[in-house]
């Protein structure tokens, strides 16, 4: 054999070695994750059906709060029905910006605690610091 052929046939091995232990670590990961969504499913599930009562009854609230705040609005200030539900509409797109804004920040790298010790695991070996 050439030793050209030898060179690329070594790191052909050696390509796939790397695969090989990618898939591993990517397998782990995943076998990790399964094992703590099983563990909190039925953590997960109560808290979504205590969020979705919660979610329900504060829309409730929300409106009854608008009606009341439309009849003050056009009461007090003597403005008009449509003044009214401008101003209503106007406020709450405010808070529906801030709300977004501040769930948009709190969603940034939700990552598990075994998910992030095997990532940082992982990344040691495979750069050589242990």
């Amino acid at each position: 054999m050439s030793p050209e052929r030898q060179g690329n046939g070594a790191a052909g091995k050696g390509f796939i070695r790397v695969t090989a232990l990618m898939t591993s670590v990517m397998d782990l990961h995943v076998r990790i994750a399964l094992q703590e969504a099983d563990k909190e499913k039925r953590r997960l599930i109560g808290a979504g059906v205590f969020l979705a009562m919660g979610a329900g009854l504060a829309s409730m609230a929300t409106i009854a709060l608008q009606l009341v705040l439309l009849l003050w609005l056009r009461d007090h200030f003597g403005l008009s029905w449509i003044q009214a539900c401008l101003a209503i509409t106007a406020i709450d797109a405010v808070l529906a910006t801030l709300c977004l804004r501040l769930g948009g920040q709190m969603l940034k790298g939700p990552y598990l605690p075994q998910t992030m010790a095997g990532l940082t695991r992982t990344t040691r070996a495979l750069t050589g610091r242990f």
